[in-house]
């Protein structure tokens, strides 16, 4: 780990006045160890922690703002989410540890990198070192051709196949929540569905912010009256593990029918990965095993898998399934 400054500014504008190569710190669970791997070498660590930006507050609208220091423990076990955002915190409680939970953010959670461990290895993208174009735009990505079980069949392209890992991030997509940010140019507001980006020919460039921009809160919209949510997850042990394969739904059954759903699928996607055709199979549909299996065969259907992860294909299916017979009960 490299020599950095650190500074603790106690108002936003000047959290948002950092000097070139700084980067902003709240409960630093994953760029502190980016940082001793030398991933990430800020010169400079703004702490975000004296900032007003830890509340949960109900908006006037009936939907809920997050701010983007609310840390994960407090937002799975805040008696609202649990009751009208519950695949939000199903989603929080299944990541990390409970000591982990208690310092991630919400803002830190929205801008985690991934698990790959080509991206991760601290020669990567170096001469010598294994290719990787998330680090070092133009070196290739080791991934392709190396051990690749844990990353991405969708998504992916010929530059990147890294797999996101967040779990909060899927339940957030599914909720169709909106994430709001201020930087030297003003406040602005983008989908969640837009935050995130597809590796395409920049895998380096992993989200919508613009230099300087900080994330202050995440507002999730009003809960659709009598929909369910659930989010369940896959992994090689029960706990403190990375998806393989996991799925967040929020659906709305009348008439034995399908009326409303939401689908966000995990361990499969480059990026929290909403699946609007699993959407479209579904809408209208009867809420039954047969359309469950169609739902989970368009949202495969663009899958593209490597030589150690091919297994996934058919257990996101069985992942999605399942958790669409959980939420439609």
């Amino acid at each position: 780990m490299q020599t950095f400054d650190y500074v603790k500014p106690a108002s936003l504008d000047k959290a948002l006045n950092g000097a070139e190569g700084a980067r902003v710190i709240a409960g630093g669970t994953t760029l502190v160890d980016l940082m001793k791997l030398s991933v990430e070498r800020p010169t400079t660590l703004v702490d975000i922690n004296l900032l007003p930006l830890d509340k949960i507050e109900k908006l006037p609208n009936g939907g809920l703002r997050i701010g983007a220091l609310v840390r994960n423990s407090d937002l799975a076990w805040n008696a609202e989410v649990k009751e009208q955002y519950a695949v939000l915190s199903q989603a929080l409680l299944s990541g990390a540890s409970p000591q982990l939970r208690n310092m991630a953010t919400t803002g830190g959670n929205l801008l985690q990198r991934t698990r790959c461990m080509y991206f991760r290895e601290p020669s990567a993208g170096t001469p010598g070192g294994y290719g990787c174009n998330k680090r070092t735009p133009g070196t290739g990505c080791a991934a392709m051709d190396g051990y690749n079980r844990i990353h991405a069949v969708l998504g992916t392209s010929d530059r990147c196949i890294a797999t996101h890992p967040s779990d909060m991030c899927l339940a957030m997509a599914a909720l169709e929540a909106v994430i709001h940010v201020e930087g030297p140019k003003g406040k602005r507001t983008i989908a969640f569905g837009d935050f995130h980006k597809l590796p395409g020919d920049t895998p380096q460039i992993e989200n919508a912010l613009e230099p300087g921009e900080l994330v202050t809160h995440v507002d999730l919209p009003r809960p659709v009256d009598g929909a369910h949510s659930v989010y369940l997850k896959l992994r090689d042990r029960a706990s403190y593990e990375f998806a393989l394969a996991s799925a967040a739904v929020v659906a709305k059954v009348e008439g034995g029918h399908v009326r409303y759903v939401r689908v966000a699928m995990g361990g499969v996607g480059t990026k929290p990965w909403r699946s609007h055709e699993a959407e479209a199979a579904l809408l209208g549909k009867p809420a039954n095993a047969e359309h469950f299996r169609r739902a989970a065969d368009a949202a495969l259907a663009a899958a593209k898998p490597r030589k150690d992860n091919a297994f996934k294909v058919e257990l996101a299916k069985r992942c999605l399934v399942r958790t669409l017979k959980l939420a439609t009960a």
